[in-house]
């Protein structure tokens, strides 16, 4: 499978079901990979992203603490497949040259690939699948195009976002 090496281009609020959306894109195409993740894995994410730090370690400090402390560190992370409207992901670990595979949720996965460092990368497919799978019953489809995404952000008040105090 063609992986690609995707940047993280922000977080926005689903307003239609109230939920996180975090926005992934590859540099070389002109899409954009939405996938809805959970209210405390988007707050991990914004916290990284704003470089705002706890007093005490959150899950994904504590999951990069341990890899290390195992004498690992996090190469990087895949977003590999969508399945049921679920999507898999796995982390791969570097141990002295040995690859470890450790089966995750994207939005875990994506933490810990910035509170570490590493590569995210996705599989290429995903970027035609999600556009056809996005549809629930209750929501329009996530663009995948930059200017719908941008189109519907804008309509997103920041503070919708959630009621979490940095």
């Amino acid at each position: 499978m063609e992986m690609l090496e995707v940047k993280l281009e922000g977080l926005a609020l689903d307003m239609t079901t109230n939920t996180p959306v975090v926005i992934l894109s590859p540099e070389d195409l002109d899409k954009v990979l939405p996938i809805w993740i959970g209210h405390a894995e988007a707050w991990a994410i914004a916290m990284e992203l704003s470089g705002v730090g706890s007093k005490r370690p959150l899950t994904h400090d504590l999951m990069k603490r341990v890899i290390e402390s195992l004498d690992a560190r996090v190469d990087r992370v895949e977003i590999t497949e969508l399945k049921e409207q679920t999507f898999f992901a796995v982390v791969h670990l570097d141990r002295n040259g040995d690859d470890f595979e450790i089966d995750a949720r994207p939005s875990d996965s994506i933490a810990l690939a910035l509170k570490a460092g590493a590569k995210i990368l996705v599989n290429a497919e995903l970027f035609d699948a999600s556009a056809q799978s996005s549809e629930t019953p209750e929501a329009p489809p996530m663009p995948t195009d930059p200017e719908s995404l941008r189109e519907r952000l804008k309509k997103i008040n920041p503070e919708d976002f959630g009621k979490y105090s940095l």
